[in-house]
Parts: C-alpha cells; structure tokens; sequence
C-alpha cells in the first residue's frame, strides 16, 4: 500500500522542517507497548519501564495502539514553529475538543469513553499524563535526541541546497519514491492520492518512529511526514572517539577529541557531557577551531550546533 502526495510549486515553496517534542511521547508509547518490536529502542525502554511504573498514562496508553494502524489527529497536532516546547504543543492539544467525538468512532476502554463524555476534561488529563510521561521517560534523554534531530535537519537542509527537493524526500526512507509530481509513500495501513492544498510538506525527523514513516494529511493541519533521523543506531551507544595520535599533537587532545566527537552535528552542551568539559570551556575550543575553520556553527531555534568542515574531515582521515 501506498499514499500518494501530489506537488504544485505552492508546495515545493512551503516545505519546512520542525522538531516535535509531543510526537516523541506519541510515538514512544508504541516502543514502550512493544520493545520486541523496535530493538534500536530497546535499551531506551527497558530504561524507563520501571521509571513508568509510577505514573498514570492510561488514557495516553488507550489512544496508541499497536499495532499501529492510525493516531487520532487531535493527539499530535503538528508543530507550527521549528523548535516548540512540548507546553506549547499541549496548548495547541488542549484546544482539539472539536475533534475529539468525530475522531474517536470506537472509544472501547473506560478512559477513552470518559473522553468523549468530555472532551475538554479529557484533555486537559491527557495533557497532564503526556508531561508526567515526557519527564519520567523522555526528558533525560532529551538533549541526546535533540542533538540527533537538529543534526538531521541540517544534513537534510544541505541536501535541499545542494541537490533539490526532490532528491532529499526521496532519501528519507527507501521506500519513497516520485512519479511525475507525485510523492509516493509506503504505508502499511492507508492509501490514496492526497494534494498538499498549497500548505507544503513538514518534514519531522523523529526517533521513536523508528523503522517507518508516518503521513498525515487531515485537514486542516499542513501533511506530515514523520521519518527516522540518520545515526540512529548510534543513539544509546556509550562510546568515546578517540582522534589520531598526530593530530592530538597538533592541536591538543582537547580540540582534536572535540572534532572527532563531531561525526554527527552536536550542541556545546552535548558536547560537553560527552567530553567532561564545563559548558564554558568546550564553548571555547570550538570558538577556536571554528575561527580556524575546522568547524561551522548553525543556529537552530534556541541552539548552536557545530558540525565538522571537510578540512577537519580531511585532517581525521
């Protein structure tokens, strides 16, 4: 099966990005329902399964199924800036009380039927679960994932200049291809030929989607597509990159470990977990490998990310 997306120039203009911390905790409760099912996650969920075990996400738990087959709209809204804050996206799901009945055909569980009673209770519980969830099982993982996320973003966003968008949705998953001007996406449970209406595509690198992608199109939210970011087998590894003995040499331990631990786009402060540096300190070793242009740095939202330039590539090899 597959969903078939169709492309004018309005929509090649309004493709974005954006990160989302609520469909993290959407779609994480599918690894968390079934661990067996996504063993690149498997050692987040064993993680956090006793972390969960104090916290009440019934109604959060009852509106994911598995296997997934659909997630009602109203549960994850799509992010309408870059880098929203999970209490800005539970804004924007307190206000889905229309949609809830329309959306919810079938509530078959005690919690679920309380929700249709009442909506906006219901929701405003739901949102109380999702932060109780977020803080007990996503949160402490938060700066890894975002640093995977933005990185993603960039890479995507150097493809989109150098290759076109045609080339870089092409790339997010194996199965997508394009015929014509339309955008062919596997899909194990839906199928059709939906046009953009104008909106554009938004592009969310996600890592609890793992191993698939995610579309939506419902009205009147702009379509979706959640994808797995690169690097995501490396996610949960402990490691430590060790740079060449002869560029330590060069340009002390310090910065060349920095520059190997930039395989992936990070943030000063990934960076400085990572290596043991304060904050300040590993500001100032990038701060000097970036004036020699060993590495670039790129605004996202409220964050930097430095990435290596392909002098410090050259320099590793």
């Amino acid at each position: 099966m597959a969903r078939e997306l169709i492309f004018t120039a309005e929509d090649v203009a309004n493709t974005r990005f954006a990160l989302s911390p609520l469909w993290e905790v959407i779609a994480s409760v599918r690894v968390v329902k079934n661990p067996a099912g996504h063993p690149l996650l498997r050692p987040w969920a064993d993680q956090v399964a006793r972390r969960l075990r104090d916290v009440d996400w019934r109604l959060l738990h009852d509106l994911i199924p598995v296997p997934t087959r659909a997630i009602p709209a109203f549960v994850c809204p799509p992010p309408s800036t870059p880098v929203p804050d999970l209490d800005v996206e539970l804004v924007t799901l307190r206000a889905q009380a229309a949609h809830v009945r329309e959306e919810l055909d079938d509530p078959h569980t005690k919690p679920l039927r309380a929700l249709c009673d009442d909506p906006e209770a219901g929701l405003d519980r739901l949102a109380g679960e999702i932060g109780a969830y977020w803080a007990a099982a996503v949160d402490p993982y938060w700066p890894r994932i975002r640093s995977l996320l933005e990185g993603d973003v960039l890479y995507r966003a150097r493809q989109l200049a150098e290759h076109g968008l045609r080339h870089t949705l092409a790339e997010l998953d194996p199965g997508v291809r394009w015929a014509g001007e339309t955008l062919i996406l596997p899909s194990r449970y839906a199928s059709g030929v939906r046009p953009l209406r104008g909106l554009g595509l938004l592009l969310v690198p996600s890592v609890f989607t793992w191993p698939c992608i995610f579309s939506g199109t419902a009205p009147p939210w702009q379509p979706t597509v959640r994808y797995p970011p690169r690097g995501l087998a490396t996610l949960w590894e402990r490691r430590e990159s060790e740079p060449p003995e002869a560029l330590a040499a060069v340009l002390g331990r310090t910065r060349a470990r920095l520059l190997a631990e930039l395989d992936q786009p990070a943030s000063t402060r990934d960076l400085a977990l990572r290596t043991g540096l304060t904050e300040p300190g590993a500001n100032r070793h990038l701060t000097a490998l970036r004036r020699a242009g060993l590495c670039s740095a790129h605004r996202t939202g409220r964050y930097v990310l430095y990435a290596r330039t392909a002098v410090a590539e050259a320099l590793l090899r």
